[in-house]
Protein backbone atom coordinates (compact mmCIF):
# COMPACT_ATOMS: atom_id res chain seq x y z
CA UNK A 1 0.00 0.00 0.00
CA UNK A 2 1.31 2.94 -1.52
CA UNK A 3 0.63 6.44 0.98
CA UNK A 4 0.47 9.81 -0.85
CA UNK A 5 1.61 12.37 1.70
CA UNK A 6 1.30 16.40 0.33
CA UNK A 7 3.80 19.07 2.07
CA UNK A 8 2.66 22.51 1.78
CA UNK A 9 5.34 24.54 2.35
CA UNK A 10 4.13 28.64 1.89
CA UNK A 11 4.10 31.98 3.69
CA UNK A 12 1.43 32.79 5.94
CA UNK A 13 -0.07 35.73 6.05
CA UNK A 14 0.22 37.13 9.66
CA UNK A 15 -2.93 37.33 11.81
CA UNK A 16 -4.64 37.22 8.10
CA UNK A 17 -6.96 34.33 8.76
CA UNK A 18 -9.13 34.79 5.18
CA UNK A 19 -5.96 35.29 3.28
CA UNK A 20 -4.52 32.14 4.51
CA UNK A 21 -7.96 30.07 4.08
CA UNK A 22 -8.18 31.14 0.31
CA UNK A 23 -5.01 30.53 -0.79
CA UNK A 24 -4.91 26.86 1.47
CA UNK A 25 -8.34 25.83 -0.40
CA UNK A 26 -6.77 26.95 -3.70
CA UNK A 27 -3.75 24.74 -2.77
CA UNK A 28 -6.22 21.74 -1.62
CA UNK A 29 -8.03 21.86 -5.34
CA UNK A 30 -4.71 21.60 -6.84
CA UNK A 31 -4.42 17.96 -5.22
CA UNK A 32 -7.21 16.25 -6.19
CA UNK A 33 -6.09 12.81 -7.61
CA UNK A 34 -2.95 13.27 -6.46
CA UNK A 35 -1.84 12.91 -2.66
CA UNK A 36 -4.18 11.19 0.09
CA UNK A 37 -3.08 13.28 3.03
CA UNK A 38 -1.79 16.76 2.97
CA UNK A 39 0.16 18.67 5.39
CA UNK A 40 -0.25 22.11 6.63
CA UNK A 41 2.33 24.13 8.62
CA UNK A 42 1.72 25.02 12.04
CA UNK A 43 -1.13 27.53 13.13
CA UNK A 44 -1.72 28.26 8.83
CA UNK A 45 -4.28 30.81 9.31
CA UNK A 46 -2.39 33.07 11.38
CA UNK A 47 1.02 32.28 11.98
CA UNK A 48 2.78 31.90 15.84
CA UNK A 49 0.62 34.64 17.35
CA UNK A 50 0.60 34.02 20.99
CA UNK A 51 -1.35 36.98 21.86
CA UNK A 52 -4.28 37.18 20.03
CA UNK A 53 -7.71 35.89 21.58
CA UNK A 54 -10.09 37.20 18.73
CA UNK A 55 -8.43 34.90 16.25
CA UNK A 56 -9.29 31.79 18.32
CA UNK A 57 -12.32 29.93 17.40
CA UNK A 58 -14.06 27.43 18.28
CA UNK A 59 -13.71 23.08 16.80
CA UNK A 60 -16.43 23.70 14.99
CA UNK A 61 -15.95 26.75 13.76
CA UNK A 62 -15.04 28.28 9.98
CA UNK A 63 -11.56 26.79 9.84
CA UNK A 64 -12.73 23.26 10.36
CA UNK A 65 -15.73 23.72 8.24
CA UNK A 66 -13.80 24.66 5.38
CA UNK A 67 -10.81 22.14 5.31
CA UNK A 68 -13.77 19.75 6.07
CA UNK A 69 -15.84 20.42 2.90
CA UNK A 70 -12.28 20.39 1.11
CA UNK A 71 -11.28 16.90 2.04
CA UNK A 72 -14.71 15.59 1.16
CA UNK A 73 -14.39 17.32 -2.08
CA UNK A 74 -11.11 16.41 -2.90
CA UNK A 75 -11.27 12.96 -0.95
CA UNK A 76 -8.07 14.07 0.81
CA UNK A 77 -7.04 14.18 4.38
CA UNK A 78 -5.90 16.85 5.78
CA UNK A 79 -3.15 17.84 9.03
CA UNK A 80 -2.10 20.99 10.67
CA UNK A 81 -3.22 23.02 13.55
CA UNK A 82 -4.80 26.48 14.52
CA UNK A 83 -5.79 28.62 17.12
CA UNK A 84 -8.76 27.00 19.14
CA UNK A 85 -11.29 28.27 21.76
CA UNK A 86 -13.23 25.75 23.97
CA UNK A 87 -14.47 25.77 27.08
CA UNK A 88 -12.78 29.31 27.92
CA UNK A 89 -9.50 27.86 26.95
CA UNK A 90 -6.99 28.41 24.28
CA UNK A 91 -5.65 25.39 22.66
CA UNK A 92 -2.36 25.07 19.64
CA UNK A 93 -5.03 22.78 18.26
CA UNK A 94 -3.55 19.80 15.94
CA UNK A 95 -6.14 18.24 13.67
CA UNK A 96 -6.51 15.23 11.39
CA UNK A 97 -9.73 15.65 9.05
CA UNK A 98 -10.57 12.78 6.74
CA UNK A 99 -13.01 12.88 4.17
CA UNK A 100 -16.93 12.04 5.24
CA UNK A 101 -16.23 11.40 9.14
CA UNK A 102 -15.38 13.45 12.05
CA UNK A 103 -12.18 15.31 12.80
CA UNK A 104 -9.29 14.39 15.33
CA UNK A 105 -8.14 16.61 17.67
CA UNK A 106 -4.56 16.04 19.22
CA UNK A 107 -3.53 19.40 21.46
CA UNK A 108 -0.06 20.56 21.61
CA UNK A 109 1.36 18.93 24.97
CA UNK A 110 4.62 21.02 25.14
CA UNK A 111 4.07 24.93 25.10
CA UNK A 112 7.02 26.77 24.05
CA UNK A 113 7.68 29.37 26.89
CA UNK A 114 10.32 31.36 25.01
CA UNK A 115 7.74 32.52 22.74
CA UNK A 116 4.59 33.46 25.03
CA UNK A 117 3.33 30.37 24.17
CA UNK A 118 2.92 29.11 27.91
CA UNK A 119 1.29 32.21 28.67
CA UNK A 120 -1.49 32.48 26.13
CA UNK A 121 -2.62 28.23 25.81
CA UNK A 122 -3.46 25.18 27.70
CA UNK A 123 -1.78 22.31 27.17
CA UNK A 124 -2.77 18.51 25.57
CA UNK A 125 -2.41 15.49 26.20
CA UNK A 126 -3.68 13.11 23.71
CA UNK A 127 -1.23 10.96 21.68
CA UNK A 128 -3.90 9.52 19.52
CA UNK A 129 -3.04 7.73 16.14
CA UNK A 130 -5.27 7.60 13.27
CA UNK A 131 -5.81 5.31 11.10
CA UNK A 132 -6.47 6.30 7.13
CA UNK A 133 -5.97 4.74 3.60
CA UNK A 134 -4.16 1.61 5.32
CA UNK A 135 -1.38 3.74 7.35
CA UNK A 136 -1.32 4.91 10.69
CA UNK A 137 -0.80 8.31 11.52
CA UNK A 138 0.26 10.45 14.73
CA UNK A 139 0.76 14.07 14.82
CA UNK A 140 2.70 16.40 16.61
CA UNK A 141 2.56 20.11 16.58
CA UNK A 142 6.40 21.99 16.30
CA UNK A 143 7.81 22.18 19.72
CA UNK A 144 7.04 18.71 20.91
CA UNK A 145 9.09 17.43 18.56
CA UNK A 146 11.95 18.01 20.94
CA UNK A 147 10.33 15.21 23.50
CA UNK A 148 11.27 12.02 22.51
CA UNK A 149 9.48 10.19 24.94
CA UNK A 150 6.09 12.03 23.91
CA UNK A 151 6.41 10.87 20.38
CA UNK A 152 7.67 6.94 21.24
CA UNK A 153 6.25 4.39 19.24
CA UNK A 154 5.82 1.99 22.18
CA UNK A 155 4.95 -0.98 20.05
CA UNK A 156 6.07 -2.93 16.98
CA UNK A 157 2.36 -2.26 15.63
CA UNK A 158 2.39 1.47 16.59
CA UNK A 159 1.84 4.39 14.29
CA UNK A 160 3.20 4.41 10.71
CA UNK A 161 4.10 7.85 9.65
CA UNK A 162 4.98 10.54 11.88
CA UNK A 163 3.36 13.85 10.99
CA UNK A 164 4.78 17.05 12.30
CA UNK A 165 3.70 20.62 11.67
CA UNK A 166 5.35 23.48 12.48
CA UNK A 167 6.37 27.61 13.01
CA UNK A 168 10.30 26.98 13.45
CA UNK A 169 12.37 29.68 12.86
CA UNK A 170 15.85 29.99 10.91
CA UNK A 171 17.25 30.99 13.78
CA UNK A 172 16.93 27.13 15.50
CA UNK A 173 16.46 25.52 11.83
CA UNK A 174 19.64 23.08 12.51
CA UNK A 175 17.95 21.51 15.53
CA UNK A 176 14.79 21.14 13.49
CA UNK A 177 17.40 19.31 10.77
CA UNK A 178 18.55 17.09 13.51
CA UNK A 179 15.20 15.88 15.28
CA UNK A 180 13.07 15.09 12.72
CA UNK A 181 15.74 12.11 11.16
CA UNK A 182 16.35 11.36 14.82
CA UNK A 183 12.39 10.86 15.77
CA UNK A 184 12.25 8.62 12.95
CA UNK A 185 14.91 6.07 13.88
CA UNK A 186 14.22 5.72 17.23
CA UNK A 187 10.54 4.94 16.02
CA UNK A 188 11.12 3.24 12.85
CA UNK A 189 8.94 4.73 11.01
CA UNK A 190 8.49 7.68 8.17
CA UNK A 191 8.35 10.64 9.34
CA UNK A 192 6.87 14.01 7.76
CA UNK A 193 7.55 17.35 8.83
CA UNK A 194 6.33 20.81 7.19
CA UNK A 195 7.29 23.98 8.53
CA UNK A 196 6.63 27.33 6.74
CA UNK A 197 8.69 30.19 5.05
CA UNK A 198 8.96 33.81 4.75
CA UNK A 199 9.03 36.58 7.56
CA UNK A 200 6.05 37.00 10.15
CA UNK A 201 4.84 40.04 12.39
CA UNK A 202 7.42 39.71 15.04
CA UNK A 203 10.58 39.72 12.74
CA UNK A 204 11.35 36.56 12.73
CA UNK A 205 11.97 34.82 9.41
CA UNK A 206 11.44 30.96 8.52
CA UNK A 207 13.70 29.33 6.03
CA UNK A 208 11.46 25.81 6.07
CA UNK A 209 13.77 22.63 5.33
CA UNK A 210 10.31 20.58 5.05
CA UNK A 211 11.27 16.97 4.63
CA UNK A 212 10.16 13.24 4.57
CA UNK A 213 11.97 10.69 5.21
CA UNK A 214 12.04 6.82 4.52
CA UNK A 215 13.28 4.42 7.34
CA UNK A 216 16.99 4.65 6.19
CA UNK A 217 16.99 7.88 6.38
CA UNK A 218 16.89 8.98 2.97
CA UNK A 219 14.96 12.05 2.13
CA UNK A 220 11.70 11.23 -0.16
CA UNK A 221 11.28 14.97 -0.69
CA UNK A 222 12.75 17.98 0.54
CA UNK A 223 12.71 21.49 -0.17
CA UNK A 224 15.86 24.01 -0.25
CA UNK A 225 15.79 27.07 1.76
CA UNK A 226 13.21 29.61 1.26
CA UNK A 227 11.80 27.01 -1.48
CA UNK A 228 8.06 27.70 -1.73
CA UNK A 229 5.88 25.06 -3.36
CA UNK A 230 3.80 21.64 -2.56
CA UNK A 231 5.73 18.52 -3.11
CA UNK A 232 4.60 14.88 -2.79
CA UNK A 233 5.89 12.20 -0.26
CA UNK A 234 5.19 8.18 -1.17
CA UNK A 235 5.64 6.41 1.70
CA UNK A 236 5.28 1.98 1.18
CA UNK A 237 3.62 1.13 4.16
CA UNK A 238 4.32 -2.80 3.64
CA UNK A 239 7.60 -2.44 3.04
CA UNK A 240 7.69 -0.22 6.37
CA UNK A 241 6.29 -3.22 8.24
CA UNK A 242 8.73 -5.61 6.84
CA UNK A 243 11.09 -3.49 7.52
CA UNK A 244 10.06 -3.75 11.64
CA UNK A 245 9.77 -7.77 11.40
CA UNK A 246 13.35 -8.19 10.09
CA UNK A 247 14.98 -5.48 12.70
CA UNK A 248 12.43 -5.48 15.53
CA UNK A 249 14.68 -3.18 17.51
CA UNK A 250 11.26 -1.93 19.57
CA UNK A 251 11.26 -5.09 21.57
CA UNK A 252 14.54 -4.31 23.53
CA UNK A 253 13.06 -0.42 24.25
CA UNK A 254 13.03 0.09 27.88
CA UNK A 255 9.74 0.28 29.38
CA UNK A 256 8.16 3.64 30.56
CA UNK A 257 5.06 5.05 31.82
CA UNK A 258 3.91 8.62 31.05
CA UNK A 259 2.82 9.96 34.46
CA UNK A 260 1.30 14.07 33.70
CA UNK A 261 2.84 17.17 36.44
Amino acid sequence: EIVKVALLQYPIAWADKQTNLRLTEQRLAALVHRADVALLPEMFTTGFCTDRPDLAEPADGETIRRLQHCADTYDLAIAGSFICMENGCLYNRGFFIRPKKKPVFIDKKHLYAHGGESAFFSAGDSREVVEYKGAKFRLLVCYDLRFPVWARNTTGHGYDILLVVANWPQIRILYWDALLPARAVENQCYICGVNTVGDDGLGLHYNGHSVAYDTRLQPIVHFDDNEEGTKIADFDIEQLHHYREVLPLWQDADRFQFVNV
